[in-house]
């Protein structure tokens, strides 16, 4: 990266602070130029890239590298930088403002564990531990859908519309069994929450906000259980 792309990058993180900022490096008739690109996250502690802006930029020419800005933090990748560098196979870089100290890294084949890992929403969250779960233990792939915040409140049913074209079927709850998907209904007029059977009556969950665990399924998570779904390779 040289010094003019890197100022390029700093004025777009000072105006954009104390949001975050987000844009792309790309190669574009041999040159290096930064592309500043919108930042559609709720959350001012969290980046979304505009999937136009992103488009437009590789439009333009190729993107060599992500970049996004931590606001009075260090330049440390989270569990969920890690998460997206290997999602796009390309080099990240972070601004830290206002100090102005930068990190890059590259995708080194990272995988967030599947109890302890921090959350952030549509990246590491009750749907991505799932489905996590399900390509290290059962070596089931599921989509990586795009869903925006707080779905459940903005007329979208994202369970109970996808789990049939995921390959699950509804069951019994009162034939739980290992592997089994619980869908939930916390605070929501949909069920917004979902969580793996692990058997001995635990459930493997990533509650909004907290670190993703291993808990006991009963009392409260058993009352707001709204269906339960297998998927079709363990009937």
């Amino acid at each position: 990266m040289n010094e003019n792309t890197l100022s390029a990058i700093k004025r777009h993180v000072a105006r954009e602070y104390p949001r975050e900022a987000c844009g792309v490096i790309c190669v574009i008739r041999g040159r290096e130029q930064y592309i500043q690109c919108r930042n559609i996250a709720e959350n001012d502690g969290q980046f979304v890239m505009h999937h136009a802006d992103y488009a437009e930029a590789e439009d333009l020419g190729e993107v060599v590298a992500i970049v996004h800005s931590h606001c009075n933090l260090p330049p440390t990748p989270s569990q969920a930088d890690l998460v997206g560098c290997e999602k796009t196979g390309k080099p990240w870089v972070i601004v830290s403002w206002p100090t102005g100290q930068v990190h890059e890294f590259l995708p080194t084949g990272y995988k967030a564990p599947l109890v302890g890992r921090e959350y952030c929403h549509g990246v590491l969250d009750c749907y991505a531990v799932c489905r996590d779960y399900y390509k290290e233990v059962l070596d089931i792939d599921l989509p990586d859908t795009p869903r925006e915040d707080e779905w459940w409140l903005k007329g979208k049913n994202l369970y109970l519309e996808n789990f049939e074209a995921f390959g699950f079927v509804r069951v019994d709850l009162q034939d739980l069994k290992i592997h089994d998907g619980i869908f939930m209904q916390l605070c929501s007029p949909v069920p917004n929450h979902a969580a793996v059977y692990l058997g001995d009556g635990k459930i493997l969950q990533h509650v909004m906000n907290r670190m993703s665990s291993r808990d006991v399924y009963g009392g409260w998570y058993r009352k707001c259980t709204v269906a339960v779904v297998r998927h079709r390779s363990l009937l």
